[in-house]
Formats: structure tokens, C-alpha cells, sequence
């Protein structure tokens, strides 16, 4: 079978399982009959099951009617989430894609207690508009699986496959990134009122220059600080909205809240008590 026709089941139908959903159809890469969403509060997922989405209360019922199977549960409810489904594993049938932070392979295949191949994905919400930076990382003995994630995830925005000790480190820059990012244009916007646009004016002039930075970066692949350059010029505007920016600390602040993110999410998850 064509690895992306497997049917999928999204084991955790809140904001980040349903904006993985939401991608996968946007993406063109699978239509919604063959992504089962499993959530304890079905009414919370109508309007998935409108759009044509399988819907269940049931994770041990979606695992066994699919190949791939994707965890987005928080880490608090993980434990009791495995103990549920690993009777309806199949090692030789499915493969599991985890995007719980924190928890690692080897918990996680403890918890399972079988050799079920098990990736590792740290994606952002952008992955519902397929702009998602992902992380993915796998043991060796499944990096032949490591296929499966890459090519669902890079439908969904960039993917980029790491060692999986730099996992929590990416939860860090990547799925929390986007809220600081956010954070930034938003204080842009403010600024912008505060110079005189309306509200939404400045939203988004501040979300398309932001947009434009970092397509910018992208397409190109400069270093930031060489475009910078490109705008700074002596006793100018901008390098004097810089400077007043790195005298209240604009980037220590951002390192250390990406720092002090990574030592949060490496506590998140707790292995259940044998």
C-alpha cells in the first residue's frame, strides 16, 4: 500500500491535532474520509464530521481501523491515552507519529511495550495553512518510517529531520517560537497606532513585513544581519529604532524566553509509575 493512502488517525482533536487535520486536506494530500479524529467531547468536532472527517470517542477503535497514528494529547494525558491503545497496535500494521512534548521514543515504546516503529514530530499550529516548521527524529532501527512523517510534514509547511535529544530544544524555537513571533508583530502593531495607523491598518502592515522578513530570509538564505545592513544606514531612522530596541534588551529577551520555554518543556511529561 501507498504509504500516504493509509488512512490516519489523529488520536487528540484539539488545536494543534485539528489544525494537523485541517493541513492534511488543505494539502491535497489526503481527503477528509481518510482522517479518523478521536476527541472524548464529540461535539467539539461537529464541524469536522460536516466536512466529511471520521470522528470517534474511541482511540483504541481509530487505531484499529488505520495504519498511521498520530498522538497530539498533552503530556498530562499521554500515560492513560497508551495503555488504551497499545492492545490495538500492531507493529507490523501501523506506525505511530508522536508530537507530545516532552515524552520521549523510549518512554513511549515503554509505555506501549511492543516494537512498534515510533517517530518523534514537533510541528507549529501554521501547520493548518501548511506553514509549519517540524521537527522529526526516529531511533535508527526506524529510520526507514522516518519517510512516512517527511513526506506528510513537508506537505504541511518545511520538515527537518534531527537528533531526537534536540527535540525539546525545537519544542522550544518551533511550536513555541510562533507565540513569540506572534507576540513581536502584535507589539509592532501597537507601535504602529501609537505612530498614528488605525488598528487594523497597523496589524497588517506589521504581520506582512513580518511575512516579508521572512520569506526574505528564506528564499534568499542570508543572514539576518545582512539584510539588516541593507536598511541601516548612517544616523538613520532605523538603526536608531535598533539600538533603542537591543538598550531594552529585544534580544536577550527573546533568547532567554526560548531558553527558559526549552527547561519547561523538558519537564512536561512524567513516565507512569510501574
Amino acid at each position: 500500500m501507498n504509504e500516504l493512502k493509509k488512512k490516519i488517525s489523529i488520536l487528540g482533536g484539539g488545536n494543534i491535532g485539528s489544525a494537523i487535520a485541517l493541513g492534511l486536506v488543505n494539502s491535497k494530500l489526503y481527503q477528509p474520509s481518510d482522517i479518523i479524529i478521536t476527541r472524548r467531547n464529540q461535539d467539539l468536532l461537529k464541524s469536522f464530521l460536516e466536512k466529511g472527517f471520521q470522528t470517534s470517542q474511541s482511540n483504541a477503535r481509530a487505531v484499529a481501523d488505520s495504519e498511521i497514528i498520530i498522538v497530539a494529547v498533552t503530556p498530562q494525558q499521554l500515560n492513560e491515552l497508551l495503555t488504551g491503545i497499545k492492545n490495538s497496535i500492531d507493529p507490523a500494521k501501523h506506525t505511530l507519529i508522536s508530537i507530545v512534548s516532552g515524552a520521549t521514543i523510549s518512554q513511549i515504546r515503554k509505555e506501549i511495550g511492543n516494537n512498534v516503529a515510533i517517530i518523534r514530530a514537533m510541528p507549529n499550529t501554521a501547520i493548518a495553512i501548511q506553514e509549519s516548521m517540524t521537527c522529526i527524529s526516529a531511533n535508527p532501527e526506524d529510520h526507514g518510517k522516518l519517510e512516512i512523517a517527511k513526506n506528510i510534514f513537508d506537505a504541511l509547511g518545511k520538515s527537518l529531520v534531527i537528533e531526537e535529544s534536540l527535540m525539546v530544544p525545537a519544542t522550544a524555537l518551533c511550536a513555541c517560537g510562533i507565540a513569540f513571533f506572534l507576540r513581536a508583530v502584535r507589539a509592532a502593531s501597537q507601535g504602529g497606532i501609537e505612530i498614528g495607523f488605525h488598528a487594523e491598518d497597523a496589524l497588517t502592515m506589521a504581520a506582512q513585513t513580518a511575512k516579508g522578513a521572512a520569506t526574505l530570509l528564506l528564499s534568499m538564505g542570508n543572514h539576518p544581519e545582512n539584510e539588516v545592513d541593507k536598511v541601516t544606514t548612517p544616523r538613520g531612522c532605523t538603526i536608531s529604532g535598533l539600538n533603542q530596541m537591543e538598550h531594552s534588551g529585544f534580544s536577550s529577551a527573546m533568547i532567554k524566553g526560548i531558553t527558559t520555554s526549552a527547561e519547561k518543556a523538558a519537564q512536561l511529561y512524567s513516565p507512569a509509575e510501574k
